[in-house]
Parts: C-alpha cells; sequence; structure tokens
C-alpha cells in the first residue's frame, strides 16, 4: 500500500528532457547543457530519479532516491553522482512548489522549483557561509517527453 503523501509526488513520474543552464561553471557563457530525467516508483515506498547530462557537463549521472520519514512528517532525499558524491537532503513538495535543502558542515545547499503538469523550473544554490549569502549554481528545467 502506497503513502498517502509519497502519493503527492506522482505527478514527478515520467520522463522528462533537462536543461541545465546559467551555470557559472560553464564556459561560454549561456551555454545550455542537454539531458534526460527518468522518475519511476520504486516499489510503493519510494521514487527513483535518474539523470543524465549530456556533452558540456562531462556526461554527469546523478541519481536520487525520495522517501518518507512518517514519525518525522518529512520527505528524505538520498542523493548519488558519478563523481562518488553522496548527500542526504530534506524535502518539500505541495505539488506547485519543490524543494530539497541540506545543511551540511562542507556548504548549505537548496533546489528551488516551481512545478506544472509538464515543466519543472528550478535552480541550485549554494552557501558557503552556512545560509548567511546564497548564490546561484545553475538553473534545472524538467519539460515533460
Amino acid at each position: 500500500m502506497r503513502n498517502t503523501e509519497l502519493e503527492k509526488l506522482n505527478g514527478l513520474v515520467g520522463q522528462w528532457t533537462t536543461t541545465l543552464s546559467d551555470a557559472w561553471f560553464l564556459e561560454p557563457p549561456g551555454v545550455e547543457v542537454p539531458g534526460s530525467t527518468t522518475v519511476e516508483w520504486l516499489g510503493e515506498s519510494f521514487l527513483l530519479v535518474r539523470t543524465e547530462l549530456r556533452e558540456a557537463a562531462g556526461g554527469s549521472e546523478l541519481s536520487m532516491v525520495i522517501g518518507r520519514s512518517d514519525a518525522n512528517d518529512a520527505y528524505v532525499v538520498l542523493y548519488h553522482d558519478d563523481r562518488g558524491v553522496c548527500r542526504q537532503y530534506g524535502m518539500t513538495f505541495d505539488g506547485a512548489h519543490w524543494t530539497l535543502t541540506r545543511e551540511d558542515p562542507d556548504f548549505h545547499q537548496r533546489f528551488v522549483a516551481d512545478v506544472e503538469p509538464d515543466r519543472i523550473s528550478g535552480r541550485w544554490e549554494i552557501s558557503e557561509d552556512r545560509g548567511e549569502t546564497w548564490r546561484k549554481d545553475f538553473d534545472l528545467t524538467f519539460d515533460r517527453a
């Protein structure tokens, strides 16, 4: 039986074309990196998110597993990418807005997105002073394929 709070994420399920843009670390300015994302149920308790980015990002691959802590009334996200990076994020989702946040000793990070049925427009931000100031890392857009 699927958890009712996880069921609210069902609109994310599917195939998405993904575009990374406006990244401070890509040259020349204005470069867009195409990719694809698949979101699917992993059993009844988790969502599996797999993203592949092409060319300019060096062929990056990343995965997230979205689950839930009922006792804490919170979504939990585990992240891994092909650099060997593993992270844990807190998550909120209300159908129109999606956020991922982490406040770890190395740096703070957040993803803030507006969600529509066929488009998710988001941006990743980073803070190296424990959340006092933030700078955009890059934009990440998902269009339903």
